[in-house]
C-alpha cells in the first residue's frame, strides 16, 4: 500500500509538472494563437538577461495544495475548449475580459504570489529605475499594494471593452 501511494503520488506530481509546461500551456490553439502571440513580444519571453517566464510561472502557484487547487480549476478550461467556448480568436475576444478579470482577481487575492516569487520590493535597485517607476514602486511598497494593480497588460493585451457612444 505504502508504496503504491508513493507512486501514485508521484505521479500525480510529475503529471502536474507536465501540465505546466510551456509546450502543453500552448498545445490549444485558443493559447497558441492568441495570448501566446502576445507573450512572446513582452520582456517575460525575451530580455537582456535571458531569463525566460513561461505560463506556469505567472498563473500555476508553486506551493503545492495551491496548485493542486490550480489545477483542479483548470478543469474548466478543459471543458471550455472541448465545448468551443473560446475556440476562435472572436471567440477568444469575446470573453477575453471575463478571463483576464478572473485572473487578475486570482493575483489580487494571493497579493500577486506569482509575481513575487521573482520580484520582491527589496531586491529592487531603485537607482536602476525611472524617476516615474522609482515614485511608483516607493507608493506601492508603502500602501501594500499588488503587483497586477498598476500592471495589467504585463504579459498580455488588456482586453477592449467596447465604448457606449
Amino acid at each position: 500500500g505504502l508504496i503504491g501511494g508513493i507512486t501514485a503520488l508521484a505521479g500525480a506530481n510529475g503529471f502536474m509538472e507536465y501540465t505546466s509546461s510551456l509546450e502543453f500551456c500552448i498545445s490549444c490553439h485558443e493559447m497558441k494563437d492568441t495570448v501566446y502571440q502576445e507573450y512572446t513580444k513582452t520582456i517575460h519571453y525575451s530580455n537582456r538577461t535571458g531569463v525566460r517566464v513561461i505560463c506556469a510561472d505567472c498563473h500555476v502557484p508553486r506551493p503545492w495544495l495551491p496548485k493542486v487547487w490550480r489545477k483542479l480549476w483548470a478543469v474548466t478550461d478543459i471543458y471550455h475548449t472541448l465545448r468551443g467556448t473560446v475556440d476562435t480568436p472572436e471567440k477568444f475576444e469575446a470573453h477575453r475580459k471575463e478571463l483576464a478579470e478572473r485572473v487578475w482577481a486570482t493575483m489580487t487575492e494571493t497579493n500577486s504570489r506569482e509575481c513575487r516569487n521573482c520580484h520582491s520590493f527589496e531586491a529592487m535597485d531603485p537607482h536602476k529605475q525611472t524617476a516615474r517607476a522609482r515614485e511608483k514602486m516607493g507608493e506601492a511598497k508603502d500602501k501594500g499594494q499588488t503587483c497586477i494593480e498598476c500592471h495589467k497588460g504585463i504579459a498580455h493585451q488588456r482586453p477592449i471593452v467596447p465604448r457606449d457612444d
